[in-house]
């Protein structure tokens, strides 16, 4: 493949990851690293460098949407951050001392778990939940926000704020052992305990993952690993992708968004099985 052919097709995947990582709050590397080393031959390194790159302009351009539209909640996404941060470290410590296929096949159960569990929420949003907890209300977390494919203002609470801290840290403690992204279990979190709708999980979710993106990727430059001629057409598709998926978010209905989201979870949890199982490399 030429340089030319290599800068469109790096551009098309990347794109098409942006809008699902916009949409779902999964940041596009799920996406961009299998189509970056399978399909278009890129050494894993570098597509993981680029993928990071690839997460903080899904963050980017997804946010600054998200934001104008007000259905992003920064207080929870700051809140929640410093679990997952803490959470990353502690992984990144403890990872040469744990079995990988062993943390592969209690992510995937994880994963399975939480796709179970919010396919039976799938008709929650349709009566959001108002009330707030202690913590919701000190901190004032809850919020609002016009969600036009419905043509109607959600008004919504906040309740399971200590839970949704612990499963947070563990969220980043899986992604720092694993070196995968956290948003899988991010949006979970949120939508599981502390019973947010579920555009505002994906939004605040992509909040997220672009603060902790960005701490990565000056260990993963100062590596080496990000190669411009890689992170440039990926960083420039997945940005144009984001700020398409981020407007879209707004105009499908909470249940789509909600049933990709566990299909994706599904996809991504047999797929960590098989590498537990050592039926994949």
């Amino acid at each position: 493949m030429d340089p030319a052919q290599f800068l469109v097709a790096a551009f098309a995947a990347s794109a098409l990851a942006g809008v699902l990582g916009s949409l779902l709050g999964l940041g596009g590397g799920v996406i961009v690293i299998p189509a970056l080393t399978l399909l278009l031959g890129v050494d894993i390194r570098y597509a993981i460098g680029a993928s990071i790159v690839s997460v903080i302009a899904t963050s980017s351009g997804a946010t600054a949407s998200h934001l104008k539209e007000g259905i992003a909640n920064l207080r929870v996404g700051m809140l929640l951050e410093t679990a997952t941060t803490t959470g990353a470290v502690v992984g990144a410590l403890l990872g040469g001392f744990v079995s990988g296929s062993a943390l592969y096949l209690i992510f995937a159960v994880v994963l399975a778990y939480s796709a179970i569990a919010m396919f039976q929420r799938r008709h929650a949003d349709l009566t959001p939940n108002t009330a707030n907890d202690r913590w919701s209300e000190l901190l004032g977390l809850g919020g609002q926000f016009l969600d036009r494919a419905e043509g109607r203002v959600v008004r919504y609470g906040v309740v399971g704020v200590p839970l949704a801290w612990v499963m947070m840290w563990v969220a980043g403690l899986v992604s720092g052992l694993l070196g995968v992204g956290s948003g899988t279990l991010k949006v979970p979190a949120m939508d599981l305990a502390m019973r947010l709708p579920m555009k505002v999980s994906t939004a605040t979710s992509n909040f997220m993952i672009g603060v902790t993106a960005a701490a990565g990727a000056a260990v993963h430059f100062a590596h080496g690993d990000i190669v411009p001629l890689v992170a440039a057409p990926v960083a420039l598709g997945v940005l144009a992708g984001a700020v398409a998926g981020a407007r879209l978010l707004g105009r499908v209905q909470s249940y789509s968004v909600r049933l990709l989201f566990v299909l994706v979870l599904v996809v991504i949890s047999a797929q960590m099985a098989a590498r537990g199982l050592g039926l994949s490399g």
